[in-house]
């Protein structure tokens, strides 16, 4: 099979670039791992910034996006028993978010993949690199028990944080940094009313919560445990009462509980590996980044890629013009490394660190009650919650 870029991985990203691309006239084939229901089923956050919106409507495939996403115009912070709201319209000139499923982004962009013909090829397995640094490489992988091979211009790998795409750049070329934080997040999401309109981040001397949406009857909300801790150890009763003890008084009234129908509990961690790309071979979303979900950077870090693959591919083909290629993973680090800071910091504002003395804590209350006094601090976790400009 010969195509013009050659795309490992069908989560958002992958998807977006392939839809991006076929827009503008250029092929591409995607390779999936798994199968469409399996990507599908996966649970992830679902707050955007308006560049990824914008994105998905240029992909033609954000009609739906449009008429059932939720514009947020700011969002609550809770500390000692008291809400506080970020005006993220005012302090950030303007701009919001939209509270749109992951889920429901990763299923508009098969449907269109499907609407135009584009060529999806899952339970893709055995996949392998070759030939990165000539003119024409390709991609081996394994489908139904046969071998097949993709020859390409160029190769992406948006196949996530454990696939193949990262490991084919060479060790001696490949610098990693990570931080893997003591302590995880218990996650459920049950079909009732969410507990506000805005999203809830709430300090606690127990540990963080968030109380979150995917919708007005779909709710989905989260507590910070010990990485010790498994699924079985929560039962649903014990999950929404130590939510509600993370909670003001006053959200903790008002919120409705019932049966999860989904559990499950994800370690945190930050992550960047330089560069992103080798070759032709270029790195997008979680194969090269992970962020903490606290800010919700991961997904539109992702898409900021995206963003600058998608336009450089564009003018490499329409105008012969390699420069944005060339650039590429020194204009993606700089945004990445912004979004590392950020979900860094919001994290180390909001979760109770196992090792942090009574120093510690007392110099987070106070880093809170700066942001909350400051409009110069408050401008700044608005202008970055919205997303830095591509």
């Amino acid at each position: 099979m010969r195509t013009q870029v050659c795309i490992i991985g069908g989560g958002p990203s992958g998807l977006m670039l392939s839809q991006l691309l076929h827009v503008r006239g250029i092929q591409s084939v995607l390779l999936e791992k798994h199968t469409r229901d399996y990507v599908l089923s996966r649970i992830r956050a679902g707050v955007i910034e308006h560049g990824f919106a914008k994105l998905m409507r240029e992909a033609q495939c954000g009609e739906r996006m449009d008429r059932e996403g939720e514009v947020h115009d700011g969002f609550y912070i809770a500390s000692n028993d008291k809400l506080h709201r970020i005006d993220l319209h005012k302090y950030s000139g303007g701009d919001s978010v939209i509270v749109y499923g992951q889920t429901e982004l990763t299923r508009d962009l098969y449907e269109a993949r499907d609407r135009m013909g584009g060529v999806v090829v899952h339970e893709a397995e055995d996949v392998a690199l070759h030939d990165l640094t000539m003119d024409r490489p390709s991609v081996t992988y394994r489908k139904d028990g046969a071998g097949h091979r993709v020859e390409c211009d160029f190769v992406i790998g948006a196949d996530g944080f454990h696939g193949v795409s990262r490991k084919a750049i060479p060790a001696n070329l490949l610098r990693e940094y990570e931080r893997v934080y003591p302590f995880g997040w218990l996650g459920i999401l049950s079909r009732t009313k969410p507990v506000s309109p805005e999203l809830i981040y709430s300090r606690h001397e127990r540990g963080f919560a968030l109380c979150s949406l995917r919708s007005q009857v779909l709710s989905r909300y989260y507590i910070q445990v010990p990485l010790t801790d498994t699924v079985e150890d929560w039962p649903d009763d014990a999950f929404w009462a130590e939510l509600k003890r993370r909670l003001p008084d006053e959200v903790a009234a008002r919120l409705i509980t019932g049966p999860s129908i989904e559990k499950s509990i994800a370690a945190l961690r930050s992550f960047v590996a330089e560069p992103m790309q080798y070759g032709r071979l270029y790195l997008a979303g979680d194969a090269a980044h992970i962020v903490p979900p606290t800010g919700a950077r991961g997904l539109n870090t992702a898409a900021s890629d995206i963003y600058y693959l998608y336009h450089a591919l564009v003018d490499h083909y329409a105008k012969g013009d390699d420069a944005g290629l060339q650039t590429y993973s020194d204009r993606a680090l700089a945004r990445v490394w912004k979004a590392q800071r950020f979900s860094w910091w919001m994290t180390s504002l909001l979760h109770r660190f196992p090792e942090s003395s009574a120093y510690d804590g007392k110099l987070q209350q106070v880093e809170l009650d700066y942001l909350l006094s400051s409009e110069k601090a408050l401008g700044s976790l608005a202008e970055n919650y919205v997303g830095l400009p591509y």
